[in-house]
């Protein structure tokens, strides 16, 4: 199967306006610093890659809680970490912010997040945190959100300007011609230049492994002696190659839309493609049933949809937002409306309005998908996305391997095949490689850890979760019966006391638990 980078971000979106922005939750004041103290990193041993801990300075560092903006309630913080475990005299910042525990009486420690992406921004989420947690888990837990390196300021991957960015995201990304897939193949080595000119040594060193070491570090400094984590979509391989590097720092770890370790014969893009397949055939039962402008029968909706997608290829679709809506465009926006069930009745409407000639509707929701917001992408998670995935694991896939693999993605996703497929090239040229070799996850000796999976998740296929809970050694699987990406805090009341009830009480679910 093709290895390289997934087309769709594994990000778990929440609702713009309820998510900070970065001005909220900047921290104005000095940074992390470092002071001498007897406390050791190594709280328990490592049993995975071949990295070495990092100094004691960096896990005696205090952090420095300061308000984060004016009239805010969260507290920011900067944490210090080595730049290259291997060299780790030189280092950079990562932002930290906490949202401390509604009751001082109820609290049992510190919970640290991570939504996913790879990309996202886990101060951003931490500060959503009342969208994200039930009342219980405020109550008990400091709810810690960290930006992995290469994702928050000041030390962020950059590559392309608003301008490029622009015009890779709207260009055609499912060549069939020899010229199309050239050019596809020289914009995908561009980029990988681009950001190696752009973010200079950084790009060597966002591998999956680095981000978790640096959650040890964090672990040391808040004063825990177990890391607590409920990690979305990527998060979760963050939190369990965090429980494969540090088994005996595992606290309670809740795993959430499972995301499976690279292999040598790696097939999670064609997973992922049938994910938004199954997604999409929710939705156009659900549309079907309500009464919508793609048909009468799924089938026919099916049908009439991916006529409208491909007619895209050949004439973009106007809109009133002064930017046309293309295939590529078009299959984002309709992605972005799989991550949730609450997006369904608008991607109805939207899709009503571009049959009528109106793309903008659709275009905005592509746009909410890259992290557009008045017309910049800066805070995209795009780019660190395909940072990470591409250091995660190279590929050495070429435009003849991606068109023996096209029938086998079609028949997985006729509608998202070839997107996925085509993304297989993103990693061929990418300029660095990872500095620790990858390996298994089998956490063994860690505490029992959570793994939730979702039926119909799109980015994240329930496979992956049963995968997961399977390899780890001590895993657990929690099932969520539904649609849209991940479980916790979705709607599903026994999903949400059994996650509770182990965060906060330490009761480990009955493997095999399945809510409905």
């Amino acid at each position: 199967m093709l290895a390289g980078v997934a087309a769709f971000a594994l990000l778990t979106p929440l609702a713009c306006s309820a998510i900070p922005s970065a001005s909220d939750v900047r921290d104005t004041n000095a940074p992390a610093t470092s002071t001498p103290a007897g406390k050791s990193g190594a709280a328990g041993a490592k049993n995975g890659a071949d990295m070495p801990l990092a100094p004691e300075r960096y896990y005696a560092q205090k952090l420095n809680w300061r308000q984060c903006a004016v009239g805010s309630s969260y507290q920011c913080a900067a944490l210090e970490v080595p730049l290259d475990y291997a060299k780790p005299d030189a280092s950079i910042r990562l932002r930290v912010l906490k949202v401390p525990a509604r009751s001082a009486d109820q609290r049992r420690g510190s919970l640290v997040v991570n939504p996913g992406g790879p990309g996202g921004s886990g101060v951003q989420y931490a500060a959503a945190a009342g969208q994200v947690f039930t009342p219980a888990v405020l109550q008990s837990y400091d709810i810690i959100g960290f930006d992995p390196r290469g994702v928050g300021e000041p030390d962020r991957v950059a590559c392309l300007d608003d301008p490029a960015m622009e015009s890779w995201l709207s260009m055609d990304d499912t060549p069939d011609t020899p010229q199309e897939e050239k050019r596809w193949r020289d914009v995908l080595a561009g980029m990988g230049k681009a950001c190696a000119t752009n973010s200079g040594s950084l790009l060597g060193h966002v591998s999956t492994l680095e981000p978790a070491a640096d959650m040890d570090i964090l672990r040391s400094v808040l004063g825990e002696k177990k890391l607590n984590y409920l990690g979305k979509s990527y998060g979760t391989l963050l939190g369990a190659t965090y429980a494969q590097e540090f088994p005996k720092n595992v606290g309670q770890m809740v795993l959430d839309g499972a995301v499976t370790g690279p292999t040598d014969d790696d097939n999670q893009a064609l997973v992922q493609a049938a994910g938004f397949e199954t997604a999409l055939d929710a939705f156009l039962a659900d549309c079907v049933e309500e009464g919508c402008a793609l048909g009468s029968t799924k089938a026919d909706a099916h049908r009439r949809l991916n006529t409208f997608l491909k007619g895209l290829d050949s004439k973009p679709l106007p809109t009133l937002l002064g930017r046309d809506l293309t295939q590529q465009l078009g299959e984002t926006g309709l992605a972005q409306a799989m991550y949730s069930k609450a997006y369904w009745p608008q991607l109805r409407s939207v899709l009503d309005a571009a049959f009528d000639g109106d793309g903008s509707g659709l275009l905005q929701l592509a746009d909410a998908y890259a992290g557009r917001a008045q017309e910049s992408y800066r805070s995209s998670i795009l780019i660190p996305n395909l940072a990470i995935n591409c250091i995660d694991q190279k590929s050495d896939a070429s435009v003849s391997d991606i068109k023996r693999e096209l029938p086998s993605f079609r028949k997985a996703s006729p509608t998202f095949g070839d997107t996925v497929a085509w993304a297989g090239l993103a990693c061929t040229d990418w300029p660095v490689q990872a500095q620790f070799p990858w390996v298994p996850l089998k956490a063994d000796g860690a505490p029992p850890i959570v793994v939730l999976g979702t039926t119909r998740d799109p980015a994240t296929p329930y496979a992956w979760s049963k995968e997961l809970a399977s390899t780890l050694d001590s895993g657990v699987l929690l099932t969520r019966e539904g649609d849209g990406h991940t479980g916790y805090h979705e709607g599903n009341a026994c999903i949400d006391a059994a996650v509770d009830a182990y965060l906060i009480d330490g009761t480990v679910p009955k493997a095999g638990t399945v809510c409905k």
